[in-house]
């Protein structure tokens, strides 16, 4: 018994040994293996007791925790990066939650579905009681007081028509007409509901519904009212229903560098060189003088008063050291559709934003900004609204003289209109514009190509930003509608020509100026009898 401990002894203090120089072994593999290598050469292990030893221990040790401590930045980094992204994704969710708690002034349990589901309840409830549902509101004078719009199964009646909506018309967009659609179905809900107090007689279907009336608070939601048949004659039923808007919701935030956007303006023309030199003008203030990031390109059909077009190019050329432009001619009848399109297609260089121009617009550094920042690459379309200007003629016909351009372009119901069926006028990137298939080159003349192209951008995945700009004009000129047109493009220009003029109330005046004359001269007549 006592040799089978001493061999057990024996046995492992061989193990323990052989274990010890087996540790030792490795520790000094790992410090050969961990050594930092030179430019040049690897480096040894220095030694203990040579005459830079100490020292470079010290340098490898401060290498070894300089790479520590940029790993441990660059974790930081990431560390934060995830953070922000993470803050990013759940900022929607806690924007509803924040706000409602705002609103309500009640307190928000964050652990608590059910409290944060119940101070949203809250939140649109007080949106009904803060809206004109259940009381009047005191108003200020009667231009604050928001009107009704009324409809039925197939028509809407409006107050703010514009000029490509009418007074009485169906629900032409998908938006609207939805909306709508959902009013009429949720009473009927209501209507055929088992639980409601009073007994169904009969189920409420949509033949049932005769009028509704809604408004919208742009701060609080939109009201509804909505009256249908009853089940006894002179009797009805009146729904009253609110869609609470909620609280305003971050959806992204972003930095936007526009410095290096060039913008290629397409002119197309054809005569109208006094035209062309008026536009040059506005071109070399607001695009070479003011922004500087502007391609010019101009279409010219035919070859009457061409030299003398290019005669204005080159010398605003000259004088202002500016040779970014292109002068493309073209043989044939003037199209738009077709000089837009060519020089769309001329562009060699990288994808470039396009603005398709007329010769009688006039625009302003602002509006090149709006043109940047509404355009997006195979994701946004850029349609603005410009403002038409009206007969200085007759807008300045009581004046002693018609004041200068810049005078003239203000933004006043007597001055101009919102050209809200024009389409013309576009902001666009090339590829874009490429992608979809340009313009249809069948249509010869005025009209009809742009809305073309508008419809086919409306058709696609795009978003068509469409808004009415503060500094894009049309200036008045007189239109003459040409035989050649085809009956449909005749009428459309000759109601262009019709808005034109001017506002409703200075025709009005046109049209009664016979009797406004003769009103005055009998004012005379008396005043003079009077003195006499």
């Amino acid at each position: 018994m006592m040799m089978v401990r001493r061999g057990l002894l024996a046995w492992i203090s061989r193990v323990v040994i052989l274990l010890v120089l087996l540790c030792c072994a490795i520790s000094v593999l790992y410090m050969l293996a961990c050594t930092p290598k030179g430019d040049e050469e690897k480096l040894g292990l220095p030694r203990a007791n040579g005459p830079t030893g100490k020292e470079g221990y010290q340098a490898v040790l401060q290498e070894w925790e300089e790479q520590h401590r940029n790993y441990i930045n660059s974790l930081k980094k990431q560390i934060a990066q995830l953070k922000d992204e993470l803050q990013e994704r759940s900022e929607q969710l806690k924007s509803v939650q924040y706000h409602a708690s705002d609103a309500t002034g009640l307190g928000l349990d964050r652990g608590a579905p059910e409290k944060t589901q119940a101070d949203l309840q809250a939140f649109l409830h007080a949106q009904v009681d803060k809206a004109e549902v259940h009381t009047g509101v005191k108003l200020a004078t009667e231009y604050a007081a928001v009107p009704f719009d009324s409809f039925t199964l197939q028509k809407v009646y409006q107050l703010e028509t514009g000029l490509t909506r009418h007074p009485e018309e169906k629900p032409v967009r998908k938006d609207k007409r939805d909306e709508l659609v959902e009013a009429i179905e949720s009473a009927l809900e209501t209507l055929n509901n088992p639980a409601e107090s009073s007994p169904i007689q009969r189920p409420y279907t949509a033949s049932d519904f005769i009028e509704g009336i809604y408004r919208t608070e742009r701060d609080k939601g939109t009201l509804y009212e909505l009256t249908f048949k009853g089940d006894q004659n002179h009797e009805f039923k009146r729904l009253v229903l609110f869609r609470p808007f909620g609280p305003i919701m971050k959806v992204k935030k972003e930095k936007l560098n526009m410095a290096n956007t060039l913008i290629n303006i397409i002119v197309p023309l054809a005569k109208r060189m006094d035209k062309f030199r008026q536009f040059m003008q506005n071109f070399r203030e607001m695009c070479i003088q003011q922004d500087g990031r502007i391609h010019l390109t101009v279409v010219y059909f035919g070859k009457e008063q061409m030299n003398e077009v290019k005669g204005i190019l080159e010398n605003t050329s000259k004088a202002a050291n500016f040779k970014n432009f292109t002068f493309i001619q073209l043989n044939g009848e003037f199209s738009r559709g077709k000089g837009l399109d060519v020089g769309a297609r001329f562009w060699k260089g990288s994808n470039v934003l396009l603005f398709f121009c007329d010769v009688d617009i006039y625009f302003t550094t602002e509006f090149l900004n709006t043109c940047r920042l509404n355009t997006q690459p195979g994701k946004k379309v850029f349609y603005p609204v410009l403002f038409s200007q009206y007969n200085p003629g007759i807008i300045y016909g009581h004046h002693d003289s018609v004041p200068p351009l810049e005078q003239q372009l203000v933004i006043k119901k007597e001055t101009g209109f919102w050209r809200d069926f024009g389409f013309g006028m576009t902001c666009q990137y090339r590829s874009d514009f490429i992608n979809i298939g340009g313009f249809d080159l069948d249509i010869k003349g005025w009209g009809g190509e742009d809305v073309h192209l508008y419809r086919k951008y409306l058709h696609s995945n795009l978003i068509v930003v469409r808004t009415p700009v503060r500094g894009l004009f049309h200036l008045w000129h007189e239109k003459r509608c040409v035989d050649e047109l085809t009956p449909e493009q005749y009428k459309m220009c000759m109601q262009s020509k019709a808005m034109n003029e001017a506002s409703h109330g200075q025709l009005g005046m046109l049209v009664f100026r016979h009797e406004i004359e003769a009103h005055l001269r009998k004012q005379k007549q008396k005043t003079s009898s009077k003195k006499t």
